[in-house]
């Protein structure tokens, strides 16, 4: 395949030359390495690289039209498809001049994509022999995998951007089973490049915790959120509710009765904080934007936007939600683009420590360590339903004395925000539902005192 940055410059050349009011051209060169492993063997492992090349046009009149295409592309081609879609397109209502390259920050564009294979994933690969062997000798099964991605976005406009960046992601998740089928736990982590024998350890430590089952019924439970758990409500907030435009067409909990939005109000009387950061160390991600289609909150028309600190949640008050630079001018408000990171911390407020120390203080209540099929059930006010598995475990004066059976919960992050009574020290992290989808976190764990488990839930 030719150049990346060589398809950019034919694609914009092409695309000038056929009478384009504006040009936008993204290609994402992606290589990935990854091993999965069940029944304590390792089942299969590879690597592949790939590319995907998005043509954006637009015409005088504001039309849009894209062409998007992976693999080996004839350009011209493409360019063809994107005016043509144009063509029958109504003007966009994200119109926005593009930026020009004195108003992104600078960028290297003449890199090769750096790729990836399956050396990136030693520190799992080395660890897991060892652990299939403990684990027979514990007549458990083991189950999981490993990934490593980087993917390297490059980005050119007609008005003269050239951007790019490549952008590292790994993931390592851990099952244990236990031979009766009784007991499961899962941990996750963030990065292949962990120790491996701190998951380990813990998946050992929760399948002791689950020896004694203990049944309980649907209710309101005291709960500890471990970082895991709350990334994946966060992540939900963060999907579902932080559009701003959304939010001011009534279709959002932060959508303010009889119309406007919620920003500014206090949503809890904790100091709590979430809030993304492209710089922040070891979640490092996208500095500029780079999207290849418009929705209500993004905008192909912002392209090269510089990406800042943002707090869309400041001392416990609603600070920002998201608007493209049409939308931010239509509404008088800050552009705030999506992304690719989330934290959820409470600056100066007492730190609750880490899960170990928030179970030692917990008389009652459980402790629950993974989320699963979460989904929206009413989005005025941010109602998701899910079930928890492979680890629901009871806490009885300070100490974890057993596996309780499984739940289907009913909860609003929202909420929760307001209930929570105590935070804890914010770690990196990955959500068991969500983390493949927005995988650079670093939570809090949070204590809810009435955490709704509507119903006992079969699943495992």
């Amino acid at each position: 395949m030719i150049e990346a940055q060589q398809v950019v410059e034919e694609a914009l050349a092409l695309a000038s030359s056929r009478g384009s009011a504006d040009c936008i051209v993204i290609v994402e060169e992606t290589s990935h390495a990854d091993v999965r492993f069940a029944l304590n063997t390792t089942t299969t492992n590879g690597v592949s690289r790939d590319r995907t090349v998005t043509v954006i046009v637009s015409t005088a009149t504001a039309a849009v039209g894209a062409c998007r295409r992976s693999g080996v592309v004839d350009v011209a081609d493409m360019v063809t498809a994107a005016l043509a879609d144009a063509e029958s397109a109504p003007p966009a209502e994200d119109a926005f001049p593009l930026l020009g390259p004195g108003s992104v920050a600078t960028s290297s564009f003449g890199f090769d994509p750096p790729g990836t294979d399956l050396g990136a994933l030693e520190s799992v690969l080395s660890g897991l022999s060892g652990a299939f062997e403990r684990a027979r000798a514990r007549d458990v099964s083991l189950a999981g995998f490993a990934e490593h991605t980087i993917a390297t976005t490059y980005l050119g406009t007609s008005t003269g951007i050239r951007l790019a960046q490549a952008q590292p992601t790994g993931a390592v998740q851990l099952c244990g089973l236990t031979g009766d089928g009784g007991g499961t736990s899962w941990v996750g982590s963030g990065t292949v490049h962990g120790d491996f024998g701190q998951l380990e350890d813990e998946i050992w430590r929760r399948l002791d915790w689950g020896r004694r089952r203990i049944a309980l019924d649907a209710g309101r439970y005291e709960v500890i959120l471990p970082p895991s758990a709350t990334a994946d409500l966060m992540i939900a907030l963060d999907f579902y509710a932080l559009g701003g435009q959304d939010a001011e067409d009534g279709r959002t909990v932060f959508s303010a009765p009889g119309g406007g939005t919620r920003l500014g109000q206090q949503l809890s009387p904790l100091p709590l904080s979430l809030s993304s950061d492209p710089a922040h160390p070891g979640i490092e991600c996208l500095p500029f934007v780079a999207v290849t289609s418009s929705t209500s909150e993004s905008s192909v028309f912002d392209n090269g936007f510089g990406l800042e600190p943002t707090d869309w949640i400041d001392q416990g008050r609603l600070t920002n939600l998201r608007y493209h630079r049409a939308g931010a001018a239509r509404s008088g408000v800050t552009t705030s683009p999506f992304i690719d990171n989330l934290i959820l911390s409470a600056p100066g407020a007492p730190s609750g420590g880490t899960v170990d120390e928030m179970v030692s203080r917990t008389e009652r209540g459980l402790l629950l360590t993974c989320l699963w099929y979460i989904r929206e059930v009413d989005p005025s006010t941010l109602l998701m339903t899910g079930l928890t598995r492979d680890g629901v475990y009871v806490i009885e004066k300070g100490q974890v004395v057993g596996a309780a059976n499984n739940f289907r919960f009913n909860e609003s992050p929202v909420d929760l925000l307001s209930r929570a009574t105590e935070v804890g020290t914010p770690v990196r992290s990955l959500g068991r539902e969500f983390g493949e989808y927005l995988n650079r976190t670093i939570m809090a764990p949070l204590r809810i005192p009435d955490f709704n488990m509507s119903s006992v839930s079969q699943a495992s």
